[in-house]
């Protein structure tokens, strides 16, 4: 049995954070774990309330996993300050997880912040380095490179300073580029540029893709998937997930965890 880790807060509606990456692992067949770094109140309507770990709990539930489960890979979400982001790289060097995906968690789908502004610097030099993927989408990248982007060109060179800060591959999300009729995610991987394409959905129910996404991606590295495969395998369930809307909740209602293993199954019969 494969085991991923998501260290990550906690969605109260369940459309995000640790609640969005479980059922991620449980839907790619592969055992879940989680290590709190904060409690959110949080629904469809918004951000309602943050309320950081202190940095001994998330440190203490990293090491409940390290020192008697182990995992096949991380995943790291909102991780709130720099004290957190730095014991969360400290751990992650200690049990050399090297599976290590990263989704730079910065704002809510409301526009509530998720990471103060002095832990991008703290994530730019602890936690970038360790990771073998990391999962932006453009409002994120362009944080973290100083740089804007409208261009698939800006998108390029974006992704190449990433790589400059010791990402192995970078993934630059499309969501929310300017293309009326199609979504295009960008992977470098140091060497090539790959760029994914999918249909743009008209729906206002997208909280949580960017979490589920980079689930998806670590449920399938643990499995042992290139990082190539990995990502292909995310962009269809995230598709799936977008398409077959739940309309849950008055604002950005939460994505389908389980329609991309009821699609496999119609499939397959």
């Amino acid at each position: 049995m494969k085991k991923a880790l998501t260290i990550a807060g906690s969605d109260s509606g369940g459309g995000a954070g640790i609640q969005a990456d479980l059922k991620t692992f449980q839907e790619l067949e592969v055992f879940g774990m989680s290590a709190l770094t904060a409690v959110t109140a949080q629904n469809t309507l918004g951000v309602h309330g943050v309320y950081p770990m202190t940095v001994e709990a998330v440190i203490k539930q990293i090491q409940a996993i390290g020192d008697d489960m182990g995992t096949d890979a991380v995943k790291t979400g909102m991780l709130f300050n720099a004290d957190i982001i730095r014991a969360v790289s400290e751990q992650i060097s200690k049990y050399k997880w090297d599976n290590l995906v990263v989704d730079p968690v910065m704002i809510a789908k409301g526009g509530a912040s998720l990471l103060q502004i002095e832990a991008i610097s703290a994530m730019k030099n602890y936690l970038l380095p360790l990771a073998k993927v990391i999962t932006p989408n453009i409002p994120e990248a362009e944080v973290l490179t100083e740089m804007s982007i409208q261009t698939e060109e800006d998108k390029q060179e974006a992704a190449q300073r990433l790589f400059e800060l010791g990402v192995k591959n970078i993934v630059i999300k499309g969501g929310h580029d300017d293309n009326e009729t199609e979504s295009i995610d960008l992977l470098f991987d140091g060497k090539k540029f790959y760029t994914f394409t999918s249909k743009r959905i008209e729906t206002k129910n997208t909280h949580g893709t960017g979490c589920t996404f980079s689930a998806a991606i670590t449920a399938e590295l643990a499995n042992g998937a290139t990082i190539y495969d990995a990502v292909v395998k995310a962009k269809d369930f995230i598709q799936a997930a977008i398409e077959e809307d739940l309309e849950i909740g008055l604002g950005h209602g939460p994505t389908n965890h389980w329609a991309y293993q009821k699609r496999q199954v119609f499939v397959r019969s």
